[in-house]
């Protein structure tokens, strides 16, 4: 089957109660939900309140359903016991006319399984590089993981990754059926507001994520920077991070209101990171009115670029001393771009439905 990539220029419009007499039903796959803090959980999350405005329903299949056990290393990760016995009894019940599997875990696998064992199709995305992320921990090679990723999503109708970029190095991997899907941001939650309410040393150097060894983190804490440097979040490396940096301000997790508050009272946001696939909080910043400094890897590239609304340099110091003078009012307006009701088209169009539904009948 051929699907059709989303064109920005005519996005495709879906309407639930067009499928008969209920809504499009959407099952999700996901390893990743709450209670995790982290961009996939928030991207999926995001993905399901709009889709229930374009008049789908949505599951998620996810740990919550299941008895699960703390990953090793990482105990916020809880990973799903024997989820193959209830998944079939799940999926039956909610008689989905798409299922989109998220992640390559227990839950993903036995999604996939059912799928393979049942004529129907599915699509995946590439959220995360679990490849780099095993080999920052255990240091293997992360070719040997690429393989079991190239075997997961052989069998999609459409694996969806978030840029340009990414699709170019997943095909030098030997991935195919690549498809584009984009991320938004939350512009009224995520908004310039005042600074002053945080009594720190300015300027303020703040990151927002997990606070794990792939994030790269002691890169920019070791950087000689004036004012305040700021980790908002939490993670297996929270502990070690503390001791070891005992001038840093650690205010934990947050959420909603209290997050977009901390974002705004930064005075720039230094994201280290050389792993991730996007960086959606590089976007939640930009919205904030934030200026971001990143080396020139793929996710900063991909949103920043030689845009003015940050900096990009393999001494990250120096990209947080050019960053720092950007116009916050040019980052906000950058950010205005980015919607979460595109990138819900964009995702609903990949999904191919019509397609779907007849192969499952």
């Amino acid at each position: 089957m051929t699907i059709t990539p989303f064109n920005p220029q005519s996005p495709a419009k879906f309407d639930g109660a067009a499928s008969g007499n209920r809504n499009r039903r959407i099952l999700v796959a996901t390893d990743a939900w709450k209670p995790q803090i982290n961009g996939v959980v928030r991207t999926l999350d995001i993905l399901g309140t709009e889709l229930s405005k374009m008049g789908f329903e949505v599951k998620y299949l996810e740990p919550g359903l299941f008895s699960t056990l703390p990953l090793p290393s990482y105990p916020e990760i809880k990973l799903a016991l024997n989820p193959w016995w209830h998944t079939p009894d799940i999926i039956r019940e909610f008689d989905p006319d798409a299922i989109h599997i998220a992640t390559e875990g227990p839950i993903g696998l036995a999604a996939r399984r059912f799928c393979l064992q049942n004529d129907m199709s599915f699509t995946t995305s590439f959220h995360t590089r679990f490849p780099e992320y095993i080999h920052a921990r255990t240091g293997l090679p992360p070719h040997w993981f690429y393989k079991y990723l190239q075997w997961f999503h052989g069998p999609t109708n459409g694996l969806m990754v978030t840029t340009g970029t990414l699709m170019e190095e997943l095909k030098g991997y030997g991935f195919t059926k690549l498809l584009l899907w984009e991320r938004g941001v939350d512009l009224e939650l995520f908004r310039p507001q005042p600074k002053d309410w945080l009594d720190l040393p300015r300027p303020i150097w703040s990151y927002v994520g997990r606070v794990a060894v792939e994030k790269n983190l002691e890169a920019f804490l070791d950087l000689d920077l004036p004012g305040t440097k700021m980790i908002v979040g939490d993670g297996p490396q929270l502990a070690s991070l503390k001791e070891a940096y005992p001038d840093v301000h650690f205010p934990g997790p947050k959420l909603g209101d209290e997050l977009s508050a901390y974002y705004a009272a930064s005075d720039c946001f230094v994201f280290p990171s050389k792993t991730d696939t996007f960086g959606l909080v590089i976007l939640e910043a930009l919205a904030s009115g934030v200026p971001v400094a990143a080396y020139p890897v793929q996710g900063p590239l991909n949103i920043i670029g030689d845009r003015p609304v940050g900096a990009l340099d393999e001494d990250l110091k120096r990209a947080c001393e050019r960053a720092i003078q950007v116009d916050p009012a040019a980052c906000r307006e950058y950010a205005l771009r980015f919607s979460w009701s595109a990138c819900t088209e964009q995702f609903v169009r990949n999904l191919a439905l019509e397609e779907s539904r007849s192969r499952a009948a």
